[in-house]
């Protein structure tokens, strides 16, 4: 039999009017919603003890349980790919992730991705949904993911993010200078006619995403974003919303800029970085079995580090 789940939780009052399978996607960002309709017609999930339907609305404050049938990685197949393993033990996996390995295997990366190495490196994920990963980072974004070795520690990491009691921090660089750190909480969904990306939408779902400016170049500044939701993209829409794009990001982020009288090696360095410059660069969570809370950091990337310190030498030159 397939491994279950338990689920209970309470619907917060914002969600007040919502669709329940609205309302769960948020409380329960793990699971698709299409799988969450099938869980609340068959019943698996129930409100206050009772089925139902998944356009009924909530008024908050409801119980929502059930066991859940997990489903189950059969797809992918192990691959040999290296990995940068910070922290492991029999429930958890911490890993820093490179820029350009793909998380999950999707149309156009069936392999090659970091679910195939996972299932090389600790076969029995194969036993858990997405192979025990609780969140995920795009493929073009370096730094930290936690991974679940477990159906315990597989259920607790769940919770945990759903009271947002997982901590993510990002260093991230930008295009412009803003003046001070700030907080944009703007919905975020499927943009209306490229379904191909996300974008900031009355319709979305709630997001929230927190920054402060830790350096500051002629063009551009380094910042440490700190996430409260954990929407697809989230970081990338949000920052281009208020019109300081991610340096490097080819879908939300236009042309890159270049401030007047750069160097060769100034210039060589922003047109030249062909990713968001975005970085997982902290992550704090509390042990699903021990109940310790710990924290990992990982090491800014080379290429990363290359871009600070052209930007850097152009914003302080260092005349011989």
């Amino acid at each position: 039999m397939p491994p279950t789940e338990r689920i209970d939780c309470q619907i917060p009052p914002t969600c007040a009017g919502m669709r329940l399978d609205q309302a769960l996607a948020e409380l329960l960002p793990i699971y698709s919603r299409s799988r969450l309709q099938q869980w609340l017609k068959a019943g698996r999930l129930r409100v206050d003890g009772a089925v139902r339907r998944p356009r009924d609305p909530v008024a908050g404050g409801e119980t929502v349980s059930g066991d859940l049938e997990l489903e189950i990685e059969t797809t992918a197949l192990p691959q040999a790919i290296p990995l940068l393993v910070l922290y492991e033990d029999s429930d958890l996996l911490v890993i820093d992730k490179p820029a350009g390995l793909v998380s999950h295997p999707a149309a156009g990366n069936r392999d090659g991705t970091l679910v195939n190495a996972l299932l090389h490196r600790a076969p029995e994920l194969a036993a858990l949904p997405r192979a025990g990963l609780v969140h995920r980072l795009d493929k073009d974004t370096s730094g930290l993911l936690v991974v679940a070795r477990s159906l315990r520690a597989h259920t607790a990491l769940v919770a945990q993010m759903q009271a947002r009691a997982i901590e993510r921090e990002y260093l991230a660089v930008i295009n412009g200078v803003p003046v001070a750190g700030g907080t944009v909480d703007a919905p975020v969904g499927r943009h209306p006619v490229d379904r191909q990306r996300m974008a900031v939408t009355p319709g979305g779902r709630p997001a929230v995403t927190h920054y402060r400016v830790q350096r500051r170049f002629r063009a551009h500044a380094l910042l440490r974003v700190k996430l409260e939701t954990g929407r697809t993209h989230q970081i990338r829409i949000h920052m281009a919303h208020i019109r300081f794009p991610l340096l490097g990001d080819l879908v939300y982020g236009g042309r890159p800029r270049v401030p007047p009288g750069a160097s060769p090696v100034c210039i060589a360095a922003i047109q030249g970085f062909r990713r968001q410059a975005l970085h997982a660069e902290r992550l704090a969570l509390t042990h699903p079995v021990t109940g310790e809370r710990l924290e990992w950091r990982a090491e800014i990337p080379a290429d990363l580090a290359d871009l600070l310190a052209a930007l850097d030498e152009d914003a302080n030159p260092r005349h011989e």
